[in-house]
């Protein structure tokens, strides 16, 4: 549906040099360094809009051209259950997936769905190029629904092991087209895929962390909590794979206190990764703002460890200025570290507790926040945003029929561009 779009200019997070988004814009091309930009809205009072669907309740600080069909915002609970059990007196979840009982009816079960309609509703109803995604999973079903529902052209490139989580509860369009990385390679493969098929001008790179739809979509995350608390949280848990989820609710947490009606401060970020893929855990207790070196050979080995094989991004937006150093710099706060047994039995211990299933980078999230309470890092009264990235695939999946979706094409990163964009056209 078309709307009146939303007014910003873009700022680079380095120099802040102010300028226009004339389009599909992911880098200021005046500033030499990598840096991301930032959107600076010209409403700067948090504005929910109950008249617009779905998360384009928040459109006012969202990038986009138009609204699409289809979408639900994040919905935030005061936890009575896992509350207790922990000892704290404020603890609210942000829970983003399938959970009609509170209100949650996000068909892909993953906080990915408002990345999608933020990213598809900055793009402009006359766009000719075929969009190209880079996903783990989580990413990928989000997008192809979205598209496939709005009749979107997508490419999407993921990881064949990870082609499990491209389920859905009713056929793609034939606008989605779906190609994968060989077996044994990881989301850095598929990335490196995806960015040799956008060497031609046919097709327009979805950007990624770069992208100020993909960020403000993900902060609508705090929007939520925001909403419901009535002020900014004392902190922030949420699991990491890229960065970018906690990027983006540090920077929606900078326009709320330039509201000024929710809080002057900054909430601390408490990120976590499943170990023993960990290459943003090592890096900050280093304190160093270059990522630890991790070789590909390093990187798929730990990836193939890990059972929350979404958190497995080994090139992350987190040196780059304005990127997860900067954020947890300004803001304060640790990163924490889980292991698969851990991971799980805080998923059950959720299920028991709060009575819904929650995806295996939720329950790191459950796990880190387990952790800080343990050691202190967090009090019995601070108010405490827990970022439940997805959950509700089981009850989803037991209430609907399920279909698998498989790619079209597997392809090696390393052949040519030539070669690999010559065989993706013929999926088109």
């Amino acid at each position: 549906m078309s709307m009146k779009p939303t007014k910003y200019r873009l700022v680079c997070c380095a120099s802040g040099h102010s300028f226009e988004d004339t389009g599909w814009i992911l880098a200021d091309n005046t500033y030499e360094k990598p840096s991301l930009v930032r959107a600076d809205y010209e409403l700067k009072k948090f504005n929910p809009r109950p008249e617009l669907e779905g998360m384009y309740r928040y459109a006012d600080w969202l990038p986009v051209r138009r609204t699409l069909e289809g979408s639900c915002a994040p919905v935030t609970y005061r936890s009575e259950a896992l509350a207790s059990h922990l000892g704290l007196s404020n603890l609210y979840i942000t829970f983003s997936g399938y959970y009609p009982e509170i209100g949650a009816k996000m068909e892909t079960c993953s906080f990915k769905e408002t990345e999608a309609y933020s990213v598809c509703g900055r793009l402009p109803e006359d766009n000719d190029r075929i969009l190209v995604v880079a996903s783990a999973g989580n990413t990928a079903r989000a997008f192809a629904k979205v598209c496939s529902d709005n009749n979107i052209p997508l490419l999407i490139s993921i990881p064949e092991d990870n082609v499990n989580a491209l389920w859905f509860t009713k056929p793609l369009n034939d606008c989605v087209r779906i190609i994968a990385s060989p077996k044994g390679s990881d989301y850095f493969d598929a990335i490196a895929l995806a960015d040799k098929v956008c060497m031609s001008k046919r097709y327009l790179a979805e950007g990624g962390a770069k992208n100020v739809a993909r960020r403000d979509g993900m902060g609508t995350t705090l929007l939520s909590a925001v909403e419901t608390i009535g002020r900014i949280p004392d902190a922030y848990f949420q699991a990491i794979g890229s960065g970018t989820g906690t990027i983006a609710v540090w920077e929606n947490n900078l326009r709320l206190i330039d509201d000024g009606r929710f809080g002057s401060h900054k909430m601390r970020l408490y990120p976590s990764q499943n170990e023993p893929f960990t290459i943003m855990y090592d890096s900050w207790k280093k304190h160093d703002r270059n990522l630890v070196p991790m070789t590909p050979e390093e990187a798929r080995k730990a990836a193939s460890e890990i059972d929350a094989k979404v958190l497995s991004n080994r090139k992350p937006p987190y040196s780059i200025s304005g990127g997860l150093y900067d954020a947890m710099e300004d803001a304060g706060g640790d990163i924490f570290k889980v292991n698969n047994q851990d991971l799980h039995k805080w998923q059950e211990k959720f299920l028991e507790l709060e009575g819904i299933d929650i995806h295996d980078a939720a329950a790191v999230a459950v796990a880190s926040l387990v952790q800080a309470v343990a050691q202190g890092v967090v009090s019995k009264d601070d108010v405490i945003m827990l970022n439940i990235t997805g959950g509700g695939e089981r009850l989803a999946k037991s209430e609907h029929e399920v279909i698998y979706a498989k790619p079209h094409l597997v392809l090696d990163p390393d052949l040519p561009s030539e070669t690999i964009i010559s065989a993706v056209d013929k999926l088109f």
